[in-house]
């Protein structure tokens, strides 16, 4: 077993909470309000500026230059693509320049980024692969499982199309066997905290559809304060 069948098969139930969210099901079925979809492109729009950073991080950790350059390519055009994706999104669902000023990123949102540079940063190459691959994986499969889905709807039959790509299928099979390859020349002891990281991204995954869903926000509701004098 690859060291990508084994963390895909780790993570087999929390990739299977995302597929059947209701978030990714409403979407599917073209019933997603549409307001919970502009709270996740926002949200979403702030993640993949960090995850394009990230990836030039990855670029910089690389030993080769070839494998530097793909990493670049990588945060150009995965990235690029994405972001330009959310623009369109952004004049269909009349995001303002007033809205984009105010915006505030949600808990799970700057956790997720968080956690994707403390792997960069306390890490090699083969950490931050196994932080960042997740992303790509996730929606890859997504977008293979919705194909077929017709909600008939313009945002969301894009948002389908874009995930169920050739390009994007391209990108997340080339990062899988990157992962493999690095995996493959790891400790035992090292292998393991790979797991870790792709687990913890894993998570981070389900929980975004979550945060949308919820339109999570920065709440102290059951937090006891304590006044010093």
């Amino acid at each position: 077993m690859t060291f990508c069948e084994e963390v895909r098969k780790l993570c087999n139930e929390s990739w299977e909470a995302s597929f059947n969210h209701p978030f990714v099901q409403h979407l599917a079925a073209g019933t997603l309000p549409e307001d919970i979809f502009r709270f996740y492109v926002l949200q979403d729009s702030y993640y993949l500026k960090h995850f394009a950073k990230v990836h030039a991080l990855a670029a910089v950790q690389a030993k080769d230059l070839p494998t530097t350059q793909r990493f670049a390519q990588h945060a150009e055009e995965t990235c690029g693509a994405e972001i330009s994706l959310h623009e369109g999104f952004f004049e269909l669902l009349s995001v303002s320049d007033k809205d984009l000023s105010s915006f505030q990123a949600a808990p799970t949102a700057y956790a997720y980024t968080s956690h994707l540079y403390r792997t960069a940063m306390t890490g090699n190459l083969a950490d931050t692969l196994a932080a960042l691959l997740p992303c790509y994986w996730l929606y890859y499969e997504i977008g293979e499982r919705l194909k077929n889905a017709e909600p008939n709807h313009p945002i969301y039959d894009k948002w389908i199309a874009t995930y169920g790509s050739e390009w994007f299928e391209q990108a997340t099979r080339e990062q899988i066997n990157r992962m493999n390859e690095l995996a493959d020349s790891v400790s035992a002891e090292h292998r393991e905290e790979l797991k870790a990281h792709f687990v913890k991204s894993s998570h981070y995954e389900l929980q975004f559809w979550e945060m949308a869903w919820t339109k999570q926000q920065w709440e102290t509701d059951g937090v006891t304060e304590v006044s010093v004098s």
